[in-house]
């Protein structure tokens, strides 16, 4: 075998190495789909689940880069990324058996920033073995098996408690103070299938050890966008930039508390003087020499991202806006909208939330139809026309449930969604794996995250102030506003640099 490239992998190499996925998204499905329930059930207000929410993506933004470092520079019996897709696994299904048995809000809150964090520690080394694995012309495919999986795991994990409600008559109302059977259960099944599919993958798939894909890695790098670069910022600069980020974080901040603003909006004001501290810090590793770690690293390359990547966070900002909107407010949206009931114990209010389970279910399921319907589109056209093509029917879905009142025909914004939610698992990881270093595809992946998380983490800051004083407490408006930013995104793609 010629070591100057990557050999093209068959389908069922593909399809083992993206298996994992599977289970990792049978359990990011459930949370996804139950975890506003929970917190109802568990007495939380309505314009408190945003900020509940937050654990999710502020658990995102400070695992991934690190985890994508580490797993760049890992080389042990296991490999290089599949450590972390067994430590993520076991850790994820031990959070996946407890998360339904809190007997508090605040309990809940907490397991579900457990949660979150150990699915990311085996999700995104996931993204980085496509590119690990994978010549350039495959990835596309590599990322669209991933969205396959996605879907097919969503639509069974989503549907569970319906499935158990309706086919083994397991208990669908919440005891006082507790959480229904069918949600209790589903979360049992799901962490057991989270497990197995990730050890699938671990046992049928071995990655590339370091000497090959240092060879692989030296034949393209005259090549490779980035690959030989040295500039950095100065010091003086990151100590400047910093002081600014801190001191703007911090008027904020006092603005916040001296008028008496929604304390969600803390969330913005203190991450903004985070990330004025981790400026400043830089800038005296910097002086100091200190260079060869991972906090520098991380700090150093998000301010040296290839030109493609940063018009990709502007798609990624807008979409996951988007996404977060859906995640958060679909249920109560579409129990107070379409069924008419705001009381989570009520037997109407539960048959709404069964219903967005099958209605997440459809919108995974038409997500995998379309993940091998994507790179047809996108070799028809181009990787940018058809992720602009696919967010724009995303968006029309989810505006266009204020239109629908009939609960059963809510499916049919889910045709919509689903699309665009299969390009977006795909289309920009495959612009993203074109435009980075193969030797940082890690470390690149985790800061991509970024862009996923800072969204989110704004809309879990103004979301809830949006749907109480600008919405009137009508949570249907946020699926609205969620619509208009993925059509947004859907234009924000065109701008994007295709390497590929």
């Amino acid at each position: 075998m010629s070591m100057k490239s990557k050999p093209q992998l068959s389908f069922w190499q593909i399809w083992n190495m993206c298996f994992g996925f599977l289970g990792i998204q049978f359990g990011f499905a459930l949370q996804n789909s139950n975890v506003s329930r929970i917190f109802q059930t568990l007495g939380a207000d309505i314009d408190d689940i945003p900020i509940l929410w937050v654990a999710a993506p502020l658990t995102g933004l400070l695992v991934q880069p690190i985890i994508g470092y580490m797993s760049d520079k890992t080389w042990n019996r296991l490999g290089r990324r599949r450590p972390y897709f067994l430590i993520g696994a076991v850790l994820a299904t031990l959070a996946l058996f407890v998360m339904p048995n809190s007997p508090y809000l605040w309990v809940a809150a907490g397991m579900l920033w457990i949660m979150d964090a150990s699915i990311n520690i085996a999700m995104e080394p996931f993204r980085a073995f496509v590119g690990d694995m994978l010549p350039n012309r495959q990835r596309t495919m590599g990322y669209a098996m991933q969205s396959f999986f996605i879907g097919v795991a969503s639509v069974v994990a989503s549907a569970l408690p319906w499935m158990l409600t309706n086919w083994f008559d397991f208990s669908n109302v919440a005891p006082e103070g507790g959480i229904p059977q069918t949600v209790i259960y589903s979360f049992y099944l799901g962490g057991a299938a989270l497990l197995v599919a990730v050890l699938w993958t671990i046992f049928t798939t071995k990655e590339y050890s370091p000497e090959e894909l240092a060879a692989f890695e030296k034949a393209v790098q005259a090549d490779e966008p980035d690959a030989t670069r040295t500039a950095t910022r100065s010091p003086k600069t990151y100590r400047q930039q910093g002081a600014l980020w801190l001191l703007a974080g911090a008027i904020f901040t006092a603005a916040i508390y001296g008028l008496s603003w929604d304390a969600q909006l803390y969330l913005l004001s203190l991450g903004g003087m985070a990330f004025g501290v981790m400026q400043i810090v830089s800038g005296g590793l910097q002086t100091r020499g200190h260079t060869d770690n991972g906090f520098y690293q991380i700090v150093d390359d998000l301010f040296h991202m290839p030109r493609a990547m940063q018009q990709l966070a502007v798609v990624q900002f807008f979409s996951w806006f988007a996404l977060f909107s859906l995640w958060i407010y679909t249920t109560p949206a579409v129990t107070s909208f379409h069924y008419g009931s705001t009381d989570p114990t009520s037997a109407l209010y539960n048959e709404g939330a069964d219903w967005v389970g099958i209605l997440f279910a459809a919108y995974n399921g038409f997500a995998a139809l379309a993940a091998f319907l994507i790179p047809v589109v996108a070799r028809l056209t181009n990787r940018k026309i058809a992720h602009m093509i696919n967010l724009s029917l995303g968006g029309v879905g989810l505006i266009s449930m204020l239109f629908i009142a009939d609960p059963a025909l809510l499916w049919l914004p889910m045709i919509g969604v689903g699309i665009a939610w299969a390009s977006i698992l795909s289309m920009p990881y495959s612009l993203l794996s074109s435009a980075v270093p193969a030797r940082k595809m890690g470390l690149y992946m985790g800061i991509f995250n970024f862009f996923i998380v800072i969204p989110q983490i704004m809309a879990a800051s103004v979301l809830g102030l949006l749907v109480k004083q600008l919405f009137g407490g009508a949570p249907i408006y946020a699926l609205v506003l969620g619509g208009a930013c993925m059509i947004v995104a859907g234009i924000a793609t065109l701008r994007v640099e295709d390497r590929g």
